[in-house]
């Protein structure tokens, strides 16, 4: 799979906004979402794509994807789409049954990415709508139930670190290291840093042999990822707000507060 030219999976930005219910981020990609959260999904309603391998909606004139072809998708190169945007949906009865205020509500948030109501529809049972822009640029998903925000991100944050250069041990040898999930709960302890709009930097990890320390930094709320990373660059010159801490002997990750 390419890699969108603009994507760096070095940095992690999350900015939440609970009263809304989404999450801004950039530095995730669709992959890693779905791996975390396929349990919880089924069906795929396409409202801006480029896969031509989904199925034909007539009462939507929307193409969906059902839970056995989705991988499909995954293999597919949706961060050169420009716009990725779906929600998902339980069963195709409910797909069929939307009423049409419901259907303009769906097709006003794939076109503009911004919502006229909380986009969770009891016919279609919903739990995400997921609007990214080079998908792991700019990503915005809304989340019926907050946990499944955090739940993806305990597994992103190791899988990404699982995914950078191996260490070597004592005689040398390089050897990936898998690190757990981290705990939901040290996450939830960060709401008020995702609030503001912080940075997670893969690029600033600090390890030795005992422990490793991924930094962040509270830079503030952005929906344009070029300022983003501006702001970023400066704010790494001081010290991090945070740190998460991986402790190697005992295998388990905390939080230390700069």
């Amino acid at each position: 799979m390419k890699k969108n030219h603009r994507y760096n999976d070095n940095l992690l930005y999350i900015h939440l906004n609970d009263r809304y219910q989404y999450v801004l981020s950039s530095g995730i990609e669709f992959v890693e979402f779905y791996r975390a959260l396929t349990s919880s999904l089924n069906y795929l309603l396409l409202l801006k794509h480029r896969f031509d391998d989904g199925d034909f909606n007539r009462h939507t004139l929307l193409d969906y994807v059902p839970n056995e072809r989705i991988s499909k998708l995954i293999e597919d190169d949706v961060g050169n789409y420009g716009d990725f945007c779906w929600m998902d949906f339980e069963e195709m009865e409910g797909l069929n049954v939307l009423a049409a205020q419901e259907l303009a509500e769906i097709l006003y948030l794939g076109h503009t990415k911004h919502h006229l109501k909380l986009p969770f529809y009891n016919q279609l049972a919903n739990r995400y709508a997921y609007l990214a822009h080079d998908d792991g640029w700019f990503n915005k998903i809304y989340y019926r139930n907050m946990n499944d925000f955090y739940k993806m991100l305990s597994q992103v944050i190791p899988g990404k670190v699982t995914a950078l250069k191996p260490e070597k041990n004592l005689l040398g040898v390089r050897k990936k290291r898998d690190y757990p999930p981290v705990n939901k709960e040290i996450l939830k302890s960060l709401t008020s840093a995702f609030k503001e709009g912080a940075v997670f930097s893969l690029k600033d990890i600090e390890q030795n042999r005992v422990r490793l320390e991924i930094p962040l930094w509270i830079i503030g709320d952005y929906t344009n990822m070029d300022d983003m990373y501006d702001e970023f660059s400066q704010a790494r010159l001081k010290p991090a707000d945070e740190r998460l801490v991986f402790d190697k002997k005992l295998k388990e990750w905390s939080l230390l507060g700069q």
